[in-house]
């Protein structure tokens, strides 16, 4: 019996080594590992900015290339497999060496260009780091700031962001924490409230003839805050307005909706609102983290430094740890005029201390 010769090879041979398939994309391993990550598909597509079904194409396109199935669908989500536990911890290896590579390029060009991506919390970022950051890149024209800002904590260590303002302080190990400040939360009323319903003396008093506006975010204000407080009370005719965002829990204060909790650098900023005196005053350590490898970009770097000093206690008492009336934050207050993001009357117009002296009197508006 003879064997078929191709190119002075046997074709035995040649049919016992496999056929080598279409290498697997980085972009499609990233696909499954945030699917994996998340539990679902949806939660995954609405993260990486796609579309469920293209979400799902790519999954399906790599498990033919792996020859392998990755999840096995459920009603609350997707589970790996335990081929596809196997998939993920290499896949997970590739991320973290695909992460140090970009890290050391970064490292190996150390010019002060380029991209730093901030993660903020939404009031933070609204309010107070975008109006301040307008000088930092004046100073560095050649860096792009992108500023995210949102209520859930970011990834650092997944490159979501080189670094993140939060209010919840991270555990992970390899990364560096720096708490910056603290913010203080109190009830706050817009004019048009007090005139009409006029102002609390005691929680009891809220509780029982008032109306609150609620934030609820995954960071500070929530439902766990709701019910140390108000426990027992169902939200309905009582809550007038639940809001996800602090832009919008702000304006729904300021145009009379109910009593609200705010931090007080927003009154010191010229938020047209009532300081109510009433407890609880509630603070919030503010956290700043970063990956200590992404700290030795000299981009980040500089990022880092103008960050700390934008919050530093020392120029803005509103950030101290112990909390100070905002009546007289201005006076603790020795820096520049102060940009007022809120588009309203400055604090020290004399109508608008007339009107919140009338107000908190509970006599007619002058």
């Amino acid at each position: 019996m003879h064997l078929r010769q191709q190119n002075g090879v046997p074709q035995a041979e040649h049919d016992s080594t496999p056929a080598v398939g279409p290498m697997p994309d980085w972009e499609a391993v990233h696909m499954f590992l945030e699917v994996a990550q998340r539990g679902s598909f949806r939660s995954a597509a609405k993260r990486l900015g796609q579309s469920i079904n293209s979400l799902r194409r790519r999954v399906a396109e790599l498990e033919r290339q792996l020859q392998v199935t990755l999840f096995t669908r459920h009603v609350d989500g997707v589970r790996t497999t335990p081929e596809g536990e196997q998939i993920l911890a290499a896949a997970q290896d590739i991320e973290v060496a695909f992460f140090n590579l970009i890290r050391a390029k970064d490292r190996a060009t150390p010019s002060i260009a380029g991209e730093v991506k901030i993660a903020v919390t939404e009031g933070l970022g609204a309010y107070w780091v975008a109006p301040r950051i307008v000088e930092f890149q004046r100073a560095y024209p050649k860096l792009l700031i992108d500023l995210s800002c949102a209520t859930r904590s970011v990834d650092v260590l997944r490159l979501e962001a080189d670094v993140s303002v939060q209010l919840t302080k991270p555990t992970a190990a390899d990364l560096k924490v720096v708490r910056l400040g603290r913010l203080h939360l109190m009830p706050f009323a817009a004019p048009i409230y007090a005139r009409t319903h006029g102002l609390p003396k005691t929680l009891d008093d809220i509780r029982s003839r008032h109306r609150v506006v609620w934030l609820v975010s995954d960071q500070g204000q929530g439902r766990e805050l709701y019910d140390r407080h108000f426990p027992q009370m169902p939200q309905p005719g009582f809550v007038s307005i639940r809001t996800n965002t602090s832009s919008t829990h702000y304006w729904a204060i300021a145009s009379g909706a109910g009593i609200g909790w705010l931090a007080t650098y927003a009154y010191a900023l010229g938020a047209k609102i009532i300081p109510v005196d009433v407890d609880p005053r509630i603070p919030f350590d503010i956290w700043l983290t970063y990956h200590a490898d992404a700290g030795r970009i000299p981009r980040v770097r500089y990022t880092i430094d103008w960050l700390i000093d934008a919050f530093d206690p020392r120029r803005f008492p509103w950030f101290r740890d112990e909390f100070i009336h905002p009546d007289e934050l201005l006076k603790a207050y020795q820096g520049d005029a102060l940009f007022n993001p809120f588009g309203t009357v400055p604090i020290n117009d004399p109508s608008w201390n007339e009107l919140c002296a009338a107000a908190r009197a509970g006599t007619a508006a002058p």
